[in-house]
């Protein structure tokens, strides 16, 4: 009887030890990327407001190639 609870005891123990450590584990590789994806994020709007900046510029260079004919075609 003494041994089946210094086994139970034990495999409690390995449980409960590799949950402290997966969580240890988790916390660090989150700590790790942080600022990865921090810099990525950056990245990311940087690109997003060179597109943006790019598709307002051809818009308003289409606009105003459009503009002098669409006002021929109205006289």
């Amino acid at each position: 009887m003494i041994f089946m609870v210094s086994l139970v005891t034990l495999l409690f123990g390995i449980w409960i030890g590799t949950l402290l450590r997966g969580r240890y584990i988790r916390q660090g590789v989150v700590d790790d990327l942080n600022p990865k994806l921090s810099r990525m994020q950056g990245q990311l709007n940087t690109i997003e407001a060179e597109v943006g900046y790019m598709v307002n510029s051809r818009y308003a260079e289409l606009n105003a190639r459009l503009s002098p004919e669409s006002r021929q075609h109205s006289d």
